[in-house]
This record gives C-alpha cells, structure tokens and sequence, in this order.
C-alpha cells in the first residue's frame, strides 16, 4: 500500500506510538506522533491529517473529550478510536461524538488500516462482535489495571499461572503486523 496520506497519532504509551509510526511507515503511511490533548491540536493546526488515530485514555484524561474539537478543528478528519478497555457504551459514545470506528487493542497495523477502508467499502462492518481474544485481552487488562499492574496478583485473581499470564502479556506487548 503506498498513499500519500497523513495520519495524526494520539496515545500517551509512547513506545506503542514509535512502534505504531514504523509499521504504517513501511505501509507507505506518514504519522505525525503526539502525547496530549495540548500537542494533538498544536499538531492539527500547524499540519494536514486525513485520518486519526484516537487512544480512548490520555494518561488520566478520555479522548472522547478530544474528540469532538478534533472535528470542530478540522471537520473532514477520519478519526478511528482505540481503547485497551472496550465497551458497548464507549463505543456507542465514541460514534456518537463522530468517530467513524471503534477497534480494541490489540491491534494490526493492517486491521488498522482495514479499520479506516472497511467503512468505505461496508458501513456494516463496524458493528462485527470483538473476537474471543480481544475479549480475553481486555478482561486481562482490566484485572491487571484493577492490581495495579502486579502481574503475581492478577495471575491469582484470574485463577492464572504466572508464566502463562507473563507469555500473553509479552505475545500482545509486540506489534504485530
């Protein structure tokens, strides 16, 4: 896929945005990185983005705050929110607030890519179920975030042997493409 689109990225884990920036690189995607709300509208403004990547938490505070002055800012932006932590209600809000889609984390950079063309082709697409694994992901990321990240008690809590939860922690740490 070669294009001359411009993705603006925003997502307070930095290294999951070096990570992401490289795989659309070497899918012919330029992506400008940001952190914050502050730098994520200093970035629309100096620059043009037809698509944006939205992490749903900001280091404490909701993208879905973002999101609708990413579109007052700049009304024709894509904007494609991800979350670590789905629900039918924050997705629901998210499209309501003009978000054009909705994915879980973990994802593809190609299951991000077909995030943003799936719409063009089949609107219906987005309301496909999360798969058992991102459903398994999520409750992971839940009762990890709910341990404050001690991977021994939420082992415990998720009736989980260490090892096996350090190995899905470490299989969905690396971006897969």
């Amino acid at each position: 896929m070669t294009t001359n689109e411009h993705w603006l990225l925003i997502d307070d884990d930095a290294t999951f945005l070096e990570i992401l920036q490289r795989a659309l690189k070497r899918q012919g995607v330029e992506a400008a990185a940001t952190h914050s709300h502050a730098e994520a509208c200093l970035a629309l403004d100096t620059h043009v983005f037809q698509k944006c990547v939205l992490d749903l938490n900001l280091a404490g505070e909701s993208g879905l705050q973002l999101l609708p002055e990413l579109l007052a800012q700049k009304p024709d932006l894509q904007v494609l929110v991800l979350t670590g932590y789905g629900s039918i209600a924050t997705a629901v809000e998210a499209m309501r607030r003009g978000a054009i889609n909705y994915l879980c984390k973990p994802v593809t950079v190609h299951q991000l890519i077909s995030g943003f063309e799936a719409l063009a082709t089949s609107p219906q697409l987005r309301n496909e179920p999360p798969s058992v694994e991102e459903m398994e992901w999520e409750h992971i990321q839940r009762v990890l975030n709910g341990h404050d990240g001690n991977v021994s008690a939420t082992a415990r809590a998720l009736h989980m042997h260490r090892r096996t939860l350090q190995r899905k922690l470490q299989k969905h740490s690396r971006w897969r493409n």
